[in-house]
């Protein structure tokens, strides 16, 4: 059996499943053992630490607000690609500089279509 190629691959795909499901057992275990459940009105509360929710919690909210957050999440996106760029710009060649340059014209392009729709404007 030990002549498989596979078997050292099956020992340590087990010794990995075992690697992480014995934490989540032995907690599991020390819990049932030190912590049993004592069920209550007050622990089975919808709220346990905090104030009872009084009315509805379907609010309507302005559509505008969906697109400040997208544009929030278009720029801060960004940010994730254009700080990477940054670090490594001296060893780039022109054409991540083109791609670069494309995609914050992208970006600007987004901006001014935002701007010209009036979405910008807190009202």
């Amino acid at each position: 059996m030990a002549s498989n190629p596979y078997f050292s691959l099956v020992v340590l795909f087990f010794a990995a499943l075992g690697f992480g499901l014995a934490p989540l057992a032995l907690a599991w275990l020390w819990s049932r053992a030190f912590a049993p459940p004592r069920p209550n009105e007050i622990k089975n509360a919808i709220y346990e630490c905090g104030l009872e929710s009084k009315g509805d919690a379907w609010m309507q909210f302005r559509s505008a607000y969906y697109l400040y957050a997208i544009i929030f999440l278009i720029f801060d996106v960004e940010a994730l690609f254009l700080l990477p760029f940054a670090v490594a710009f001296t060893g780039l060649g022109v054409s991540a500089c083109l791609a670069m340059l494309v995609f914050v014209l992208l970006l600007v392009e987004g901006l001014a279509w935002a701007w010209a729709k009036g979405v910008l404007t807190w009202a």
